[in-house]
């Protein structure tokens, strides 16, 4: 058994390696936005590649060689990707997967941060546009944006006039479905197996996708017959995904290389960083560019995180940050943006005052939006229950039992069910909606979805005053895992 101690390190580091993808999107799109994209990778060879770097730096002045790692950014999508991977299959805690159910918590888990984000973005860049006279999205792409996945866009152009990075959000999405039958070939094919044909896979697509399709990476500026949308695919990132689902399942077995030592992991994160690196500027190394590069940004990563993450105060704080890296990934090119255009300009010594400030500020946004999103959901669950309820044509079955905050139930047969909030619908004292926990996940089910728990309470014992409810954990007095 994993020690509490390690198992914290360990949940932590992930989540720092999450927060530091995140933030290194910010100076990324900073210097692109300020040089008008002066350097992007290009298939014309390393020395070329390495000259426009050093020209592009060039521009941004006195602190040049601290820009030139910036550049590369755009390279912890694919971490994103893989980090992905390996969290979901931990966040099954080797139970099996109801797919239609995964899909749809899985999707509002997506959209939700998503949709306020969007909700909340759209009258603040109305008023500052209007304000400073710039740019405001037209409302086709409004419309599109706070529907979205309303209107399933690969190509995001549906999404690209509000938010560049937006791109990715079907990307995720696509995961998210494809995430229940990668279980399955895991359990039926093995892990071996389904990372030999899943390279297979991307490989053969993104061979079609250079030399067939017309394509490039997402982070190459070249015009191409299809541009890069033959990138934006998940099929082009699949081996990187299964990766990071193979890896947990090594880890949940106390092997892999989560387990190596500093010196092994970074052995193998520099070497693979830097074949990958080189295989970015040549048309045949975007073949397996994006597989090597996630993988040695994330075990050089990983040796550094995991030291850090030593230390106690520093792991708390990893862990709060990577609990706001969704939000602070969608919201931080808005701040890049309006900050380059209306105050930076084409002053560098203003871009790089400003800088740690967009990083800040980004962060301040996202956990605002973090604390609104629960908000949101139960609004809008609130009006769609009420409207539910007003239209429906079915009556409540009798009340067997009154519903009572602390009440183990079963839903849809599935035990191990606590029932932690309870509210009357509308002014009908005849109907119940329960917020119900399972340890890990809450939902809102209307009580004639739910059914006292058996083998908590005997058929004969259903009086409201019973001494051995669920704890809350929401109530205060609630203890946590750690006991503290």
């Amino acid at each position: 058994m994993t020690s509490p101690a390690s198992t914290s390190q360990r949940i932590a580091w992930i989540e720092g390696i999450r927060i530091l993808a995140a933030i290194a999107f910010v100076p990324y799109h900073a210097q692109l936005l300020f040089t008008n994209y002066a350097f992007t990778p290009q298939p014309t060879g390393i020395v070329s590649n390495l000259t426009s770097l050093s020209e592009a730096s060039s521009r941004l002045g006195a602190l040049s060689g601290l820009s030139i790692p910036l550049w590369f950014g755009y390279q912890f999508v694919d971490v994103f990707v893989l980090i992905s991977g390996f969290s979901l299959v931990l966040s099954l805690r080797s139970r099996s997967i109801d797919p239609l159910l995964f899909i749809r918590h899985r999707f509002f888990r997506i959209l939700w941060p998503f949709w306020t984000v969007a909700w909340l973005s759209y009258p603040v860049l109305w008023a500052i546009g209007t304000a400073t006279n710039s740019y405001i999205p037209d409302r086709w792409h409004i419309f599109a944006g706070a529907s979205f996945p309303l209107l399933f866009d690969y190509a995001s152009d549906l999404l690209l006039p509000t938010s560049g990075p937006w791109w990715s959000i079907p990307l995720i999405l696509s995961f998210a479905i494809v995430f229940p039958f990668l279980c399955y070939l895991q359990a039926r094919w093995g892990d071996r197996n389904l990372l030999i044909m899943s390279v297979i896979v991307t490989i053969v697509y993104r061979l079609l996708g250079v030399f067939a399709f017309g394509g490039h990476p997402t982070y190459v500026a070249l015009d191409t017959p299809s541009s890069w949308l033959p990138f934006v695919s998940f099929m082009a990132k699949l081996s990187t995904f299964v990766v990071g689902m193979v890896v947990a399942r090594a880890y949940q077995a106390r092997r892999g290389p989560i387990f190596w030592s500093a010196g092994r992991a970074l052995r193998y994160g520099i070497g693979f960083y830097v074949v990958g690196f080189i295989c970015q500027f040549y048309w045949t190394g975007w073949i397996i560019a994006d597989l090597l590069l996630p993988i040695g940004l994330l075990l050089c990563a990983m040796v550094i995180f995991r030291f850090l993450a030593q230390n106690r105060k520093l792991a708390t704080a990893m862990i709060w940050l990577g609990a706001h890296s969704y939000s602070y990934f969608l919201i931080h090119n808005f701040v890049v943006d309006r900050t380059i255009h209306l105050i930076v300009g084409v002053n560098v010594l203003r871009f790089w005052l400003l800088l740690p400030a967009m990083m800040a500020g980004t962060l301040v946004l996202a956990v605002l939006a973090d604390a609104i999103t629960p908000l949101l959901k139960r609004v809008m669950a609130a009006i769609g229950r009420d409207l539910d309820y007003v239209l429906s044509k079915t009556k409540p079955r009798s009340r067997i039992w009154q519903p009572k905050v602390g009440d183990r139930v079963r839903y849809r047969g599935e035990s191990g069910w606590a029932i932690i909030k309870v509210e009357q619908l509308l002014d009908d004292h005849a109907c119940y909606l329960c917020q119900i926990w399972d340890g890990h996940r809450t939902m809102w089910q209307s009580e004639d979805e739910l059914v006292l728990d058996p083998d908590v309470f005997p058929e004969d014992d259903r009086s409201p005053a019973r001494s051995n409810r669920a704890p809350n954990p929401f109530d205060p007095t609630y203890p946590s895992e750690s006991g503290e």
